[in-house]
């Protein structure tokens, strides 16, 4: 009968053995093309969805980041696009005091990371039909959409590269803050309630050939349960949270690394 070893990682169904560990699967990814776009809302919207012990930032914004992900080491050299939406907090608990991103949902086009993502680390991951990256004169462009009906465009645009100081400092002050943070939920099985809830901490090693900062522009759609009936909630609150002002929208090329040695993905407390 099958019996599951001890400090191995496994993921549904498990009974066909644990993960698959080679010398080809880190965590890079090696060719790595992101756009942000971030703007600050209306603080008492944005804290509906906020559970504690977080606590928005200082500042309520939202950040809109889209990356195109090619050369994934894991995936056997495979790749994926991802929209994720994501809002500036505190992490307030009783041993962890972080401040960074907490990821309110995060789109992808491949269900391997989806299902990865959701078990291992608790990112809020779901479905979409998400475009290849457009550039066209200058313009970065790209959208989602699921059912054939839209979630979400963003674009940048009137791109130019910052001086190299201002490159240093954008990255110490990412040192300082990137801790993407998520709520790892599991309802119970056939009745209401939690199997597991738990907030999760999955940073990432990043090292960037190119940044460019520019103007951006995101535009949510309204949806109706019949055009995505698991969906559509996500996306209208998304689209009911005001923009108040643009921030500087950000392009990126480069790598990731998502499994960080000393700096392993965790629970907080």
């Amino acid at each position: 009968m099958f019996t599951p070893l001890a400090n191995s990682s496994y993921q549904m169904p498990a009974h066909f053995g644990p993960r698959y560990q080679g010398a080809k699967t880190s965590g890079w990814y090696h060719d790595v093309t992101t756009m942000i776009v971030s703007y600050v809302t209306d603080r008492e919207l944005l804290s509906r969805y906020i559970p504690a012990p977080f606590e928005l930032a200082e500042t309520a914004v939202v950040s809109v980041a889209y990356a195109r992900n090619r050369n994934v080491d894991w995936l056997a050299g495979h790749g994926y696009n991802l929209i994720a939406v994501n809002a500036a907090v505190n992490f307030k608990g009783q041993r962890d005091q972080l401040a960074g991103n907490y990821c309110l949902v995060m789109w992808e086009n491949l269900a391997d990371p989806i299902l990865t993502g959701r078990e291992l680390q608790g990112i809020p991951k779901i479905y979409a039909d998400i475009s290849d990256l457009d550039i066209h004169e200058g313009r970065w462009r790209a959208e989602a959409s699921h059912f054939g009906h839209p979630i979400v465009d963003l674009e940048v645009a009137e791109l130019s590269t910052p001086s190299a100081e201002d490159i240093a400092l954008f990255q110490a002050a990412q040192q300082d803050k990137d801790h993407p943070m998520a709520w790892r939920y599991l309802p119970n099985v056939g009745a209401g309630g939690e199997a597991l809830s738990e907030f999760t901490l999955f940073p990432s090693q990043n090292q960037l050939s190119e940044i460019q900062v520019g103007s951006g522009q995101v535009n949510w759609q309204s949806l109706s349960w019949e055009q995505n009936p698991t969906q559509f909630h996500i996306v209208n609150a998304l689209a009911g949270l005001p923009v108040l002002d643009y921030l500087p929208a950000i392009t990126t090329r480069g790598s990731c690394n998502l499994i960080v040695a000393d700096s392993p993905s965790r629970v907080l407390r």
